[in-house]
Order: structure tokens, then sequence, then C-alpha cells
């Protein structure tokens, strides 16, 4: 009952275009808001905010930039980890050659280099798609890896290709604890999401979407397939870029170029593929999913091997940890394929229209 909009009526069209149209969103939203930035940082402890609160901040920006170019246009792409590792270390470049180099400026940058960098990577989007496009971006994925692993030049003539960073500031502010790196993450996390859902309602959304669906009827209607493809590549790998360099300056610390591996991109697919393709939503649906579960079965495995008296050794509980992992990821791609942004639409949808039948 409480979820109706009875009474809310919509006067001109631009409040009819809300980003939540509906009053219960739009408060919930805030609370949810104030809970992050208020009540997270008081209640949290120093293991929340280092193994789970920080890594899914970074992981939610991450699928949220896949999510564009995926979800959105359609196109199929296993080279996330190569543009998270271009971001990191061209922002590390920046702000270690350029003295006083703000660390926003430094991120902004670094997203600059990655969406370059995909742009390269899109340009067989243009002939190919499906399969041969996927192998076209993983191309990049081992092709940063060469790049940074063997041009000493981006790493500041490290041999082995590892980097650090460290008194990390935001205009004097010195962002050294666990809260400061939360507060930040969820910063950029929040305005990047924003912009994302006011670009996917705009016009270059909807030339996306119509690329998605069926790119030679988009054509004919005078949509740029060359356009609409790269920008997709442009804006998705900014963001991915966005967020590989605070996962290097602010999860890690220190890195190296395995950090930003095929195993990354392959947790990136399955977060959007999971949470739900074309939902932002559905981003944070799927990076909670991917983030957090491990580590629940990491805990619940081995007090469930006590109950029945046996004894689990580390080994044996990664291994199971993978086996259970693998086995509720298929087994949810078959009970809802369309991910958890419509379970949680379909779900709103019931709350709407209760008590009655529908």
């Amino acid at each position: 009952m409480f979820y109706r909009e009875n009474g809310q009526f919509k006067t001109n069209y631009r409040s009819d275009q809300q980003i939540f149209p509906i009053l219960q969103d739009r408060v919930a939203v805030l609370l949810l808001l104030a809970a992050a930035f208020v009540v997270v940082p008081l209640v949290a402890n120093e293991y929340l905010f280092a193994a789970i609160l920080i890594p899914f901040l970074i992981m939610s920006l991450a699928a949220l930039g896949l999510n564009i170019l995926v979800g959105y246009c359609g196109q199929i792409s296993l080279g996330a980890g190569a543009f998270m590792a271009v971001g990191a270390y061209g922002a590390y470049n920046f702000l270690m050659r350029v003295p006083g180099m703000p660390l926003v400026v430094a991120l902004i940058l670094g997203g600059i280099c990655a969406a370059l960098f995909g742009m390269v990577f899109g340009l067989p989007s243009l002939r190919v798609k499906g399969l041969y496009l996927a192998v076209a971006t993983l191309a990049a994925q081992f092709f940063a890896d060469w790049m940074f692993l063997r041009i000493s030049w981006f790493t500041l003539d490290s041999s082995s290709g590892a980097v650090a960073v460290s008194n990390l500031s935001f205009f004097g502010l010195p962002i050294a604890s666990n809260v400061a790196k939360y507060l930040f993450c969820l910063t950029v996390l929040v305005l990047i999401g924003l912009a994302c859902k006011n670009l996917v309602r705009g016009a270059i959304g909807r030339e996306w979407m119509a690329i998605r669906d069926m790119d030679v009827a988009a054509a004919v209607i005078g949509i740029r397939p060359m356009y609409a493809k790269l920008s997709a590549f442009a804006v998705s790998s900014f963001i991915l870029g966005v967020s590989g360099a605070l996962w290097g300056f602010f999860y890690l610390g220190a890195w190296e170029p395995a950090a930003f591996s095929l195993d990354i991109s392959l947790e990136l697919l399955f977060m959007v593929i999971i949470g739900g393709l074309g939902s932002i939503m559905g981003s944070f649906f799927g990076a909670a999913f991917i983030v957090i579960l491990p580590i629940v079965l990491n805990r619940l495995l081995p007090y469930l091997a006590s109950l029945v008296g046996m004894e689990i050794t580390t080994t044996a509980a990664s291994h199971a940890e993978l086996i259970v992992f693998g086995a509720l990821i298929v087994w949810f791609l078959i009970v809802e394929p369309h991910g958890l942004a419509r379970l949680w639409s379909t779900g709103k949808q019931k709350m709407r229209l209760w008590p009655f039948p529908h």
C-alpha cells in the first residue's frame, strides 16, 4: 500500500521525465545516500571497509562502465581489465611525472587515456560483432599485459612492472584512512552513476540501444553506427579507466600488470550478466553478488563442515568455494537470465499493485 503513486500528478513534461518519478523512490534513494555517507563511516570497522565496501564501490563503477558497452550498446567486450590497467597506469604517470598534479585531474586524464585506448580497439566493432568482436577486444587484454610489462617507461623504469602510490590527497586533505578512501570512492561512484543514468535516458543512450537491438534498422533511420559504437567504447573505457585507477590507488596501493588480468575482465562480465544487462541498478547488484558471495562462502563452508564433524583445509575450502560459486552462477542464469535487476523491477511492480491481483 505504501508504494502507490496515487495522487502524484505530473503537471509538466520535465517532472514526468524525472530519474525517480515516484516520491517513494526519491525518498528511498536519499535515505540510502544519507546512510552511505553518514551512518556507514560511523559504524563500519576496518575489515568491512578494506574487504567489502571499498572493493564493492570500485567494482560497481567498473561494472557500470562495462554495462554501458555490453548492456546498452550490445558490443561484447573481454578487455575490461585492459581498459582498467590503462586508466591505472595513465593516472599513475600523470600523478608521478607532473609536480603538483591534483588527484582528481590525474583520474580524469587516466580515464581519457583509457577512452582513447578503448576507441582504438573498438574500431573492429564497425565491421564485426558477437564472438569476433569479443576476440578483438581480448587482444586489448594481451596487448596491455605486454605493454606494461615490457615497456618500462610506463612504470617509471620498474623492472617488474610493479608500481605503488602513497600520500594521496584531495585538495590538501589526506586520503590515508579507509574511511577517507571509502568516501572518495563513494562520491566518484555517485557522480558517475548519475551521469550515466542521464546519458542512457538521452539521445546518445537511445542511439546505443537502437544499435543494440538492430544496427541495420538504426542505420536506416539515420543513426550513425560508427559514432554510436565508438562513443559507447569511449564512455565505457573512460569509466573503466577511472575505476582501474581507483582500484590501484585505493584498494591495492601497489600493483603490477597481473592485477588487471583476464580474470578481472571475466568477473566484470559476470557482474553485468548476473546484475542485469542494460540496467544501471543491475551493475550494483552484480558487483555486490560477485564481491560478497566469495567472502560468505569462505566463512560458511568451514562452519558447515564443522557441524558434520569434518575439518576442511584452506586449499579444499578455496576449491569448494570456486565450485559452489560457479554452480550458483549457472543456476542463477538458468532461473533468471535477465539478472537481479529484473527481480527488483518485478518486485517493485508487485508492490505497486498489491493487494490487488495481477
